[in-house]
């Protein structure tokens, strides 16, 4: 399987990005855009399997994450929607493949796809919107839902952090886990490439920390007014959605794509959590695997 790498350069910066297969083959490619904001493409890295369809499929490192350019000086003004789907707009263009390509988005991947595609790009054959919510006011009354759930003693030293503004202190970072293994990734232990992932957010959390906040149900960054769910119906090209039944992002957080969205279908794995690609991902990559042959 041929892979390259390589940046593609952007506004004085550099965009980090692999592709696996060949970009010129009989099938539209599929580019990867993975989650956070702050995560970096190691976590989403199963989406290669992808190509054994003769495919290419294109994973990057958004900017300020992994092997792209990081800046932690830089504030909320510029950690913005916009300045992603720019990215991305350059990284298609770079490549050369504006005029013809599928989109994989997974959590904030699939925020930023639906961003994407509400604006009607001509080359977007198909949408797979992966474990993302419609707006984040949802969801974070599901993840408070979710952590009504937890045992007392989690729940208490959650709140009790988040008050005191302590969410660095290792009892906060301890019942986060709690809540990441029932409802983020359920395998034991994570495999590599999640711990890459979140090994490399704690090194630079300057996007997660700036859009998002301490993790994934304290949500107090700029993301946290965040919707796309008004503009749903703008969305033209044929979409697919997944989720994990012990997902964050709960049916309730997804619904509004299901119901907006013109050409929409949704697939739940019944063994996952927030990652079935990684989860189940057998069946995780056959079911998006043939969405997409269908519309090649």
């Amino acid at each position: 399987m041929r892979i390259i790498e390589g940046f593609a350069p952007f506004d004085g910066f550099e965009t980090w990005y692999r592709v696996t297969g060949d970009l010129r083959g009989p099938r539209a490619p599929v580019v990867v855009v993975h989650g956070g904001p702050g995560c970096t493409h190691d976590y989403v890295d199963s989406f290669k399997d992808l190509a054994d369809d003769g495919r290419a499929v294109v994973h990057y490192d958004q900017l300020g994450n992994g092997r792209s350019t990081h800046l932690p000086d830089r504030g909320a003004d510029f950690w913005t929607v916009a300045l992603f789907l720019a990215e991305l707009d350059n990284l298609l263009a770079h490549l050369g493949i504006g005029e013809r390509y599928h989109l994989v988005g997974q959590s904030w991947g699939g925020m930023l796809g639906a961003e994407h595609a509400v604006r009607r790009p001509s080359g977007l054959c198909a949408l797979v919107i992966a474990d993302s919510p419609a707006s984040m006011a949802l969801w974070v009354a599901e993840a408070n839902r979710l952590r009504l759930a937890l045992p007392p003693d989690t729940q208490d030293a959650l709140l009790r952090h988040e008050v005191a503004g302590t969410t660095a202190h290792p009892e906060y970072e301890a019942a986060t886990q709690a809540f990441y293994r029932r409802h983020v990734c359920r395998l034991d232990p994570w495999p590599p490439e999640v711990t890459r992932t979140f090994d490399a957010m704690a090194s630079d959390p300057t996007v997660y920390g700036t859009m998002n906040g301490p993790n994934e149900f304290h949500v107090i960054g700029t993301l946290r007014d965040w919707t796309v769910v008004d503009r749903l119906h703008a969305v033209l090209a044929p979409t697919l959605l997944i989720s994990g039944r012990h997902d964050e992002a709960t049916p309730a957080t997804i619904q509004p794509f299901a119901d907006r969205i013109p050409d929409v279908r949704w697939t739940v794995f019944p063994d996952s959590s927030h990652m079935p690609h990684v989860e189940e991902r057998r069946a995780c990559m056959e079911v998006v695997g043939t969405f997409l042959r269908q519309r090649d």
